[in-house]
């Protein structure tokens, strides 16, 4: 297995550091432990060496990704060489993979950085990831850079292995890879892909442009000082002209003195019919007066204010100046980052490239990295019911800045629209549906008076019904207009759930409605259940949970070993719930033969290896199991609760099963972390339901 990866550029500006955290990404899902290591830096805090700490899958002190500095390497080049082997040595000590990022190219006094890059590559032994940067740019000039950057590398005794074209303004990509296949020098190297240019990496913050301007926070929250803008109004005309100039997070800059302008903005920033903005800017060093702020004071103010002394033109053109690159603290741009690398790169054939054996072990983040690559895969269509919960649209936000899934949200639009705004957030790409839409209601009314006419319902009966944001999401999936639905953190889960059952009903494969939890320890994801809906199941019961959570395990990626777990181990016990269990077991072999079973069995005998080889030393189960089934809910809730509290484990659910359509609740405490989960399990559900 390849121990480390070199990325490296021939030249500057290439957005290297978006090509590394997303790869250092692409790495947490084969890899467990992860390190970072800079040969060679600037003597200053170097920002793209936080930016690759800052993610989850890195636990490192900053000092410890360092090297040397520019001014060591010119004070003692072979001393530095061996201070930087020393240093990775220690890094990759107790690391399973250790990223290697190139220079910067921010040493001005000295032609020899990509030279010392290839040096450092071939000392370290470590396969090169070269990126060269497309922006204005033929692909036969693209193709030159890659060239000299492969030439540069194999004359040090450097291997590339993969090229990533970054920032190509060009649409060319066919033209690209053609072109880059023409000269021996890169003809041999894998073009891992081609990624756009993406105006939103390089937006500057709001606390970036209030520097450039020499503003200061007059009115808003500060923590919006750290969103993006992207692009510029100078309201220099009325009102009406500036509204209809608005696009989503541009900063209008506006002459002080103009204060009959800004309680409209603020009132269109607020009002969710208006894009949102990023900041305010007055000039001149004028502030509103004494009526005007108090107009403000009456306001929920979010959207950061600034003031500079500056004129309106000198204002406008230091703003136009400024960039800002991806950064630690830019979740909007590294979430960003993250997809643009995600849809350009060919994942797999850059993994091969570079050689990276996939580990045995598969830690929590490593299973979520997995499943939401596996949602985005074939981007399914989720209904949201509870578009007035803040939690909600924080995670559609999350959702579709990570092309995870296509989203439904329920409510007034104008209201989550303004919800969302007011807190810095965009859903723009999906759609807002009311649940009293008539056109809907009535479609939905005739479907529903029709599946439930048995049980007495009459349209207008089902009219009112289906106006229920729970009833109208699951009319949306029983029609097709949605693949999935989650819901539960504003309502109970009988309130979620029930309508479901009524219209969505059972799959033809199983007898019961049942669910599962993914448990997420520290080496490996076990699937329990039931731990949520079936109190007390009968043996028939019991083997279709059992059935079903296999299928479900199979779905995410985990190899089903189902152990049916009792108080007693094989024949060693006795008693009604031994024998229920023991029923059970036989029943899921009969009914699915290809399966690996065994029970009745212990939890420790089920999943400890030494347990299992004095208790059921034959057994194709224990030891090994990932399918855990509870003889009850008791049991079950109680021990997956016990398991995520005292072990650590990051539990993923309940996951509905035996629906024929998936429909999941969330918990009323649900974090956005929670809520993003779920949407992209219901979404892989979805994959399974049209395979």
């Amino acid at each position: 297995m390849t121990r480390s990866v070199f990325v490296t550029s021939a030249e500057g500006e290439t957005g290297k550091s978006t090509v590394a955290y997303g790869l250092l990404d692409l790495l947490s899902r084969q890899a467990g432990r992860i390190a970072i290591f800079r040969p060679v830096a600037t003597s200053s805090r170097d920002k793209v060496v936080d930016l690759l700490l800052s993610h989850p899958a890195v636990d490192q002190a900053y000092e410890d990704a360092l090297g040397v500095t520019y001014d060591q390497m010119h004070d003692d080049e072979s001393g530095s060489l061996a201070t930087i082997l020393a240093r990775f040595d220690e890094v990759s000590a107790d690391a399973d993979l250790v990223m290697v990022l190139g220079s910067d190219f921010a040493d001005v006094s000295t032609g020899r950085e990509a030279e010392i890059n290839a040096m450092v590559a071939a000392n370290l032994g470590a396969p090169v990831v070269l990126v060269v940067h497309g922006r204005e740019r033929t692909p036969e000039q693209i193709a030159q850079v890659a060239v000299m950057g492969c030439e540069q590398l194999r004359a040090r005794h450097a291997t590339p292995v993969a090229i990533v074209v970054n920032r190509a303004t060009s649409g060319d990509v066919t033209g690209i890879r053609l072109a880059l296949t023409k000269d021996a020098e890169t003809a041999s190297v894998p073009v891992a892909g081609v990624i756009p240019e993406v105006p939103l990496l390089v937006a500057p913050t709001v606390a970036a442009l209030a520097e450039a301007a020499g503003a200061e926070l007059w009115r808003g929250n500060p923590e919006w000082l750290q969103r993006e803008s992207r692009g510029f109004v100078v309201a220099a005309m009325s009102l009406p002209n500036v509204l209809t100039r608005l696009v989503e997070d541009v900063t209008v800059i506006a002459p002080g003195d103009r204060y009959d302008i800004l309680p409209g903005l603020v009132l269109a920033h607020q009002s969710g019919t208006f894009p949102g903005l990023a900041a305010i800017v007055l000039t001149g060093g004028y502030r509103p007066p004494e009526s005007v702020q108090q107009l403000l004071d009456g306001t929920k103010l979010d959207v950061p204010i600034l003031v500079t002394d500056s004129g309106t033109f000198e204002t406008t053109a230091a703003l136009a100046r400024t960039r800002s690159a991806l950064s630690s603290g830019s979740v909007v741009k590294k979430q960003t980052a993250l997809r643009a690398f995600g849809e350009a790169i060919d994942a797999d054939g850059l993994l091969a490239a570079i050689d990276i054996d996939e580990a045995a072990a598969v830690t929590p983040l490593m299973f979520g990295h997995r499943l939401l690559d596996r949602a985005r895969s074939a981007r399914k269509h989720i209904v949201l019911p509870e578009g007035d919960d803040l939690r909600i649209l924080k995670a559609a936000d999350e959702v579709l800045r990570g092309g995870i899934a296509q989203l439904t949200i329920l409510g007034d639009e104008t209201q989550i629209k303004a919800l969302a705004s007011s807190n810095g957030l965009d859903i723009s790409s999906a759609s807002i549906v009311s649940p009293h839409d008539e056109e809907l209601v009535e479609k939905f009314a005739a479907e529903y008076a029709e599946i439930r006419k048995k049980k007495g319902v009459r349209i207008e009966q089902a009219r009112e019904t289906v106006q229920d944001v729970s009833y109208f999401g699951t009319m949306m999936v029983h029609l097709g207009l949605a693949d999935g639905m989650v819901s539960g953190a504003a309502h109970t889960t009988a309130h979620t759930i029930k309508p479901s059952f009524e219209i969505i009903k059972t799959a033809p494969d199983a007898d019961i409605v049942s669910s599962v939890f993914l448990m997420a320890l520290a080496d490996q994801v076990l699937v329990y259940g039931d731990c949520a809906v079936n109190p007390d199941p009968n043996a028939e019961q019991l083997a279709d949970i059992a059935i079903s959570s296999a299928k479900t395990a199979s779905a995410f990626g985990i190899e089903p070993r189902v152990a049916m777990l009792s108080y007693s181990t094989g024949t060693s016990g006795s008693g009604a719930d031994v024998e229920k269990v023991r029923a059970a077991t036989e029943l899921v072999r009969e009914r699915a033969p290809e399966l690996a079973v065994d029970g009745p069995i212990q939890y420790d005998a089920a999943v400890e290896p030494s347990v299992a080889k004095s208790k059921m030393p034959d057994s194709p189960v224990a030891g090994r199991a990932t399918v855990l089934i509870f003889p009850d809910l008791n049991t079950g809730n109680n021990t997956y609760k016990a398991v995520q509290r005292s072990a650590g484990a990051v539990a993923m659910g309940p996951v509905l099963q035996g629906l024929n359509k998936p429909v999941n609740d969330l918990s009323r405490g649900a974090l956005v972390e929670d809520i993003v989960n779920t949407i992209a399990i219901t979404a892989v559900q979805a994959q399974e339901e049209k395979a």
